[in-house]
């Protein structure tokens, strides 16, 4: 459905205000291209011996040290404002680079020497795309995203959660699976993409957060991926129900969910979004203020939306829209609206 690669757009000078005012500019002590120096690199395999499509860097011995008591530092500011005392016990495991991605983003491994417990954090080139979209994801989710922007780095926190394609091949048939839930959380997912215009939440740009509750088990989806924040000119890369990805999904809620029940969770999730809208008015009014005065797509893909969401919401205020910042901003207001 996305026919060419995105391009990537650098921070600009209103967006750059909007993080500093919110507290998301920090100064941190690596960036992205000082990763790059790596001097060599294997190839990453799984427990069952697949190739993930990473590879784990390694660097000359005097980068090393310096580099992994850096990125130690960077968690430290990423999870706990800073306090380096949390750095004692933790050790630098592992930094894998994804390089058959867009952006070739690194991902480090954080371990606790005293329990074995990791996390990990991503370091990826600074693409205003990516930043607006964890920042709406931030304000108009369920979810709450840490994330951290310093000159042309980004420092993303984990999203924990099984891989969408993972769960579709390995959890689908599970007898403990309630398909309504599921299905249910999709709905309301594939709502959320719509109304925020996040493209491109195929299987592999999302995880399934499951959470047993004592009578019931509870699925949250999760985007992971945030570039395709209000870029593609088409509609339908708005709306993960058209990505074939997602067929196994889209199939469970066509057997489990009557067309009464779809149109009540859709409401459900606008009238959430609408709420969120009215309690974060501030932060929402500048990150908008911030895009209508920001390039984040081609003119051809702007034209294009606006006429389709013309369309969709049979209303002719989509095509004054000059920018994809102004067309969010219809578009969340068409919420508000209803």
């Amino acid at each position: 459905m996305i026919e060419k690669k995105k391009h990537i757009y650098p921070i600009s000078r209103g967006l750059r205000r909007y993080l500093i005012k919110y507290g998301r500019e920090v100064d941190i002590p690596v960036h992205y291209k000082e990763l790059l120096r790596f001097a060599s690199s294997i190839s990453l395999y799984d427990s069952k011996g697949n190739d993930t499509l990473w590879e784990t860097v390694f660097y000359n011995e005097q980068d090393r040290e310096d580099i992994h008591f850096n990125l130690k530092k960077i968690y430290a500011i990423l999870k706990a404002e800073g306090d380096m005392s949390v750095m004692q016990h933790l050790y630098v495991d592992r930094v894998d680079i994804c390089t058959y991605g867009n952006t070739q983003p690194f991902r480090i491994r954080i371990v606790n020497r005293i329990n074995d417990n990791f996390d990990y954090f991503y370091v990826k080139m600074a693409d205003a795309s990516r930043v607006y979209g964890l920042e709406l994801e931030h304000l108009l989710s369920p979810n709450r995203i840490s994330y951290l922007v310093y000159q042309d780095t980004l420092i993303e926190e984990h999203i924990a959660g099984i891989p969408g394609e993972q769960f579709m091949r390995q959890h689908i048939n599970d007898p403990l699976l309630n398909p309504i839930r599921i299905s249910k959380e999709f709905v309301k997912f594939n709502e959320r993409c719509f109304v925020r215009l996040l493209g491109d939440m195929h299987s592999s740009n999302f995880v399934i957060d499951v959470t047993p509750d004592f009578e019931e088990v509870h699925y949250r989806i999760r985007a992971i991926d945030f570039d395709q924040q209000s870029y593609e000119g088409k509609k339908s890369v708005y709306l993960p129900q058209y990505f074939k990805q997602n067929n196994t999904l889209i199939q469970l809620g066509i057997k489990h969910i009557t067309p009464e029940s779809m149109a009540q969770y859709q409401r459900e999730e606008r009238a959430l979004i609408a709420h969120r809208l009215k309690t974060s008015t501030k932060e929402i009014e500048d990150i908008l203020d911030s895009m209508e005065r920001d390039v984040i797509s081609t003119q051809e893909n702007v034209d294009s939306l606006k006429i389709e969401l013309s369309k969709h919401y049979k209303t002719s205020a989509f095509l004054e829209c000059k920018n994809m910042g102004e067309i969010l901003r219809l578009s969340l207001r068409q919420v508000l609206h209803k």
